[in-house]
């Protein structure tokens, strides 16, 4: 076992200089692309979503035929800042949080 640990501890007397310096950088390049995929897999796809979503919420107007994130599709007879007013049967209201609008059908 410790024979082990003196393969391990590096050059003898100490000696790191240049070498080390670059030991250092190359440690740092797959940490580097491990972001760069992160963020071109999941980060920006999932900013793009969210700025749809916001512009689909922006635009909501009374009369559009919606569907919720639960499931539950109606007709909009009235949005709010944060609350929109649905009707998922003839005389029949409901209230939901506008963030849980899902999509707005194309009729």
């Amino acid at each position: 076992m410790l024979g082990l640990a003196f393969a391990m501890a590096g050059p003898p007397g100490g000696a790191t200089g240049q070498a080390g310096g670059m030991a250092a950088f190359q440690q740092a390049i797959p940490l580097v692309l491990m972001f760069g995929i992160f963020y071109f897999l999941l980060i920006r796809p999932q900013q793009k979503k969210a700025k749809e979503h916001r512009t689909l919420l922006e635009a909501l107007k009374k009369g559009d035929l919606i569907i919720t994130a639960g499931g539950v599709h109606g007709k909009v007879t009235s949005v709010d800042d944060t609350i929109v007013t649905m009707e998922v049967a003839p005389g029949v209201n409901i209230k939901i949080t506008k963030s849980y609008v899902a999509t707005i059908k194309k009729d």
